[in-house]
């Protein structure tokens, strides 16, 4: 699948984070298009099932806008609120009948005829395989759906989906602050199946920025700031390039409603770190010297 370089990931741009209206919508969509950034990241529960649909009303208005990006969603997770009654507690769903239904109800919301990439947001600790390898190829045989991918999966779940259909994308949480997918197996099976990784969080949630005594934090900002300082750009940028020099080539997943945090994230694409240094931020990061 191609992607923009970064992806523009929808979460917090309504009701659970900055509550666009369409018009504000429609200038991030347009200013995120412009500087390149143009496959966008949603999931069917985005602020209580709302946020497809408010992204969707700027499709209706601008049919020609949907040639100009690719669409990311996910599926899997039933979640309670006021928009699903009928759902009595948060559980995981993967059958046949709701991957199906989830399908229908986003290319409805986001006023399209096909998703780019359907994920499926998180592991269902009673998923068959058979049963998700059966509605994905249904979905690509009728057009739907062109991509297939997923969410939060362990190698080994990657393992068990893969040996039915190809996995394309797994979106993972990957930062300097999180580095279980580097020692996993995750990011070594991205390389060895081809799988794309997709990095949710990958500045740790902001976390990094934020006034702080924690010690780690201090550490990887401390080397950030001397790596900013030496490339003439900011410590966000150098960290998101941390990620990007991967040879999984691993994409962030930006949880910004702020058009100059997008171009931030760009620059990063640019910046290129010496080795030695990629391991100064593993140092701050681990707290000590690899073995």
């Amino acid at each position: 699948m191609n992607t923009s370089k970064v992806i523009a990931g929808v979460m917090k741009w309504g009701l659970w984070g900055s509550k666009f209206d369409t018009a504000s919508y429609e200038q991030i969509i347009k200013e995120s298009i412009h500087m390149g950034v143009t496959t966008f990241d949603h999931a069917d529960i985005y602020g209580d099932y709302t946020t497809e649909e408010e992204f969707g009303h700027v499709l209706r208005k601008e049919p020609s806008l949907r040639q100009q990006m690719q669409l990311i969603t996910k599926c899997g997770i039933r979640r309670p609120c006021v928009n699903r009654p009928q759902f009595k507690i948060k559980s995981y769903d993967t059958s046949f009948k709701h991957i199906i239904e989830s399908v229908e109800t986003s290319l409805e919301n986001l006023s399209t005829d096909y998703i780019d990439a359907l994920l499926i947001h998180r592991p269902d600790f009673i998923m068959n395989a058979d049963e998700i390898a059966e509605a994905f190829a249904q979905l690509k045989q009728q057009g739907k759906v062109l991509h297939f991918g997923v969410s939060n999966f362990t190698p080994s779940q990657v393992a068990l989906l893969n040996s039915r259909f190809k996995v394309e994308i797994n979106q993972i949480q990957a930062s300097v602050t999180y580095l279980q997918p580097f020692t996993d197996g995750t990011l070594d099976q991205c390389q060895e199946l081809g799988v794309i990784p997709m990095a949710w969080s990958p500045l740790g949630g902001g976390n990094i920025f934020a006034a702080t005594d924690d010690e780690r934090i201090l550490r990887i900002t401390a080397v950030a700031e001397i790596l900013a300082a030496k490339y003439q750009t900011s410590a966000d940028v150098v960290l998101l390039s941390w990620l990007l020099q991967h040879p999984s080539k691993i994409i962030p997943v930006l949880g910004t409603s702020k058009p100059a945090r997008i171009k931030a994230a760009l620059d990063a694409t640019e910046l290129k770190m010496e080795r030695e240094e990629w391991y100064m931020l593993w140092r701050a990061s681990t707290g000590k010297e690899v073995a």
